[in-house]
């Protein structure tokens, strides 16, 4: 048995600042760091108390200030893992959004979408992007612990639910997982059948904790 807690970190100021996330290292808003306290406190509610649990995390700091409000929920120290991060925006990062939306190229509706170019000096492709959730989460997975959290961001989510239901690779050009920011999707793999399951996607109701307290 296994249940994967996957989780998008909650706002951050270029959501605010309205720039390009991606590798643009950004920080948690005020609001986000009140998100991230209910995001433990759902967390450590939903998993047994006796649970050994492992924290994954994205090295970015809007990921790792969460993480930080989980592990001292659990009293684990989060592995951070740079693979886990955002797509790579390159020179996009940190900038307005509307600079990068005049610029970009969005992909075919038919054909390649894997190696499409987008028009942004040094953005990752949608195939290196995928490449390197799927190693970490391959990594993640070997391990035999029964509750695992990662924490992610909003974009990358995609990969991580791909991975989990053993999407070929080079079928998730089409895919795409919305989840809003500051949200926990829970996944479930069975000990008879061993079949992976969607339990929730992009849950937040315990977000409405962070927002009384404003």
């Amino acid at each position: 048995m296994r249940t994967l807690y996957v989780v998008t970190h909650p706002e951050a100021t270029h959501h605010v600042e309205r720039v390009v996330g991606g590798w643009h290292d950004s920080q948690l808003t005020p609001a986000g760091v009140r998100a991230a306290t209910s995001i433990a406190r759902a967390l450590r509610a939903q998993v047994p108390g006796s649970a050994e649990v492992e924290l994954f995390s994205s090295d970015l700091q809007r990921t790792r200030r969460t993480a930080e409000e989980v592990a001292a929920a659990f009293g684990v120290k989060p592995v951070l893992d740079r693979r886990l991060r955002e797509k790579s925006y390159g020179e996009a990062g940190g900038r307005p959004q509307e600079w990068l939306d005049r610029r970009f190229i969005p992909p075919p509706a038919v054909g390649e979408r894997l190696e499409h170019d987008e028009g942004v000096e040094g953005a990752e492709t949608k195939a290196a992007w995928a490449q390197r959730i799927y190693a970490a989460m391959d990594e993640i997975l070997q391990r035999p612990c029964e509750h695992q959290i990662v924490m992610t961001h909003g974009g990358s989510l995609t990969f991580v639910v791909a991975s989990w239901i053993k999407m070929p690779i080079e079928a998730v050009g089409y895919a795409s997982f919305r989840a809003p920011s500051g949200s926990i999707t829970t996944l479930h793999e069975d000990d008879f059948f061993h079949n992976r399951q969607v339990v929730s996607l992009g849950g937040t109701q315990h977000l409405a904790h962070s927002i009384k307290a404003v």
